[in-house]
């Protein structure tokens, strides 16, 4: 190829590559949403993760008993009552984000964790968070998860 020609092939990809490598600012705001669900449970700040949770929030969990799938319902109110009261050991739950999706006031996050129970491994599994964005910002109106001890990622 030519010298030339290749300059203005150059300068025309030159902007596609900046714009990917620049962070969306709502997909920063969604994981800040769900980073600070998790530094409240691991400061168990009851407070602090009540406020990332939109009105009704809904939390499932499937486990897995005799072969079968199970979906369980869990209570947000149990879950944020659990996170402030004293527990003897840090819940500390290793997230990465591997997915997030969002059209308009909706966001898909898709998160692998580990959960330790201080510094001793519990499980690990996947989180599924759907937000929605309300007056204040980014909320969790849904998670969802899956638990296991083994073959985590």
């Amino acid at each position: 190829m030519k010298p030339l020609l290749l300059l203005p092939l150059l300068l025309l990809s030159a902007p596609a590559a900046f714009a990917q490598t620049q962070p969306n600012p709502e997909t920063e705001a969604v994981q800040q949403t769900v980073r600070r669900f998790f530094e409240g449970m691991r400061r168990g700040d009851s407070t602090a993760v009540r406020a990332t949770l939109a009105p009704g929030a809904v939390f499932h969990t499937l486990t897995t008993k005799n072969g079968q799938t199970q979906l369980r319902p869990e209570s947000p109110s149990g879950f944020v009552k659990a996170v402030g009261t004293p527990h003897p050991q840090v819940w500390d739950e290793r997230i990465s984000f591997e997915k997030v999706l969002i059209d308009a006031n909706l966001a898909s996050v898709w998160t692998p964790y580990e959960f330790y129970l201080g510094s001793t491994f519990s499980h690990c599994g996947y989180n599924s968070f759907q937000l929605v964005k309300l007056a204040d910002g980014w909320r969790i109106a849904h998670v969802i998860d899956t638990r296991r001890k083994e073959k985590c990622k």
